[in-house]
């Protein structure tokens, strides 16, 4: 297949990148073309064989775009999840998609030094149209185990915060703790030469993402169990319980209970109240749309009302009329759903990530126009969420120990 004219000369620049430094970040944005333009990266090198590690729901299309290309290397693509599973060959290029979920600190996360273990002494590309999505402390173990790093001086991130961050030290509850969010701007600096960023307006995506927020009443019974629940922190029933004992707790259970469901002490789900799956079966009646959900218990909620007319597998989606349900934060990664008439919510994550990442799923350069649609309970905690990922910052406790009186 042809290249993109952009592409071409990403893949030319990737490649002096590779020769002169050993590894290269691609930090171009959804839609793209971040996959074909790594594979084609790594044809240059003249690989003989090359693992792409990326999310499980993303494996299918990057088997298309492994078809589209017929690389002339050996090909694996496998998830971060089954590394374990990775056959015993000698890779010559490793690419790292959706790099930043390595990014874990102040201490690695296993599956970056799983990671670490696989690309050390070797080239490799990480890859993620939003590198560092919460802070820029993110960065150091993406790279921490790739030989020329230029953080590669320090032993451990504690000691690339020295010169990084700026620590914050805080007494929460009788013990001291410490911050390492707030990093500098000189680690973006210090990654430059490594770096190239690509943003979607410059590959001439005109895109007019349009959001509406539909707003559902829940039957009586949902606000009478969050009212009580609310009051007494705790709801007994006959053989299970409700438990909102903490702030996180109670900010958590609320959170499901406001678009009917719930998980119980016991690990035990239920679905309540079906009024936000009928809703969207209703008011999308004939469309083939994308679901995102949050909790496990909404997507038997979804399965209940749309039956066989709902698939959760993305190839199935592609090539039937049915509708696709997707947890959000595996979904909002690595695939696309272009198919889909529209995205619809049926709840919404406190993270700004997911939601800033989610809402680009439909998008492409050919499609000028995608319509995302927040189906939020009438009287409930999502329109509080929705204000504040929606301004780039994460809904967090003290955003609910402000809502909390408010909610009806």
């Amino acid at each position: 297949m042809e290249l993109r004219q952009y592409q071409k000369e990403i893949v030319a620049k990737g490649v002096d990148i590779i020769r002169n430094h050993g590894f290269l970040y691609l930090a171009m944005e959804v839609r793209t073309g971040k996959t074909l333009t790594s594979m084609s990266i790594a044809e240059e090198l003249g690989a003989q064989s090359v693992l792409f590690l990326t999310k499980k729901k993303a494996l299918h299309s990057i088997g298309e775009d492994a078809n589209k290309l017929c690389p002339s290397y050996e090909f694996f693509a496998i998830n971060y999840e089954s590394m374990h599973k990775l056959p015993p060959i000698d890779w010559d290029v490793v690419i790292l998609d959706e790099a930043h979920t390595l990014g874990a600190f102040p201490k690695p996360s296993q599956r970056a030094k799983k990671v670490r273990s696989l690309t050390t002494g070797r080239k490799v590309i990480l890859m993620s149209g939003t590198p560092t999505p919460e802070s820029y402390s993110q960065m150091y173990h993406q790279v921490y185990g790739i030989k020329g790093n230029p953080f590669a001086r320090y032993k451990n991130f504690y000691r690339f915060a020295d010169d990084y961050v700026n620590v914050k030290e805080r007494t929460i509850g009788g013990l001291r703790m410490y911050f390492y969010d707030d990093a500098k701007d000189a680690i973006l600096k210090a990654m430059a030469p490594y770096t190239i960023s690509f943003s979607q307006e410059q590959a001439g995506f005109k895109n007019d993402l349009r959001e509406h927020i539909l707003r559902v009443p829940m039957d009586e019974r949902t606000y009478k169990w969050c009212n009580e629940l609310r009051k007494h922190r705790v709801i007994d029933g006959k053989d299970e319980t409700i438990l909102g004992d903490t702030p996180v707790k109670l900010m958590m259970k609320l959170h499901q209970m406001y678009s009917g469901t719930v998980k119980f002490e016991s690990g035990n789900t239920m679905v309540f109240d079906y009024s936000k799956a009928e809703f969207i079966r209703d008011y999308f009646k004939g469309q083939k749309i994308g679901i995102f959900y949050k909790f496990k218990a909404e997507l038997d909620a979804l399965k209940e009302v749309f039956g066989e007319e709902l698939t959760t597998e993305l190839p199935e989606f592609e090539t039937t009329g049915k509708s696709i349900a997707l947890q959000i934060v595996s979904g909002r990664e690595g695939i696309s759903l272009r198919q889909a008439s529209a995205l619809v919510y049926y709840n919404i994550d406190f993270s700004a990530t997911s939601y800033w990442q989610s809402r680009d799923r439909m998008t492409t350069k050919d499609r000028t126009d995608s319509d995302i649609y927040w189906v939020f309970s009438e009287r409930g905690i999502e329109t509080k969420i929705h204000k504040a990922v929606s301004n780039k910052k994460d809904y967090t406790l003290n955003h609910f120990r402000d809502d909390i009186r408010t909610l009806g």
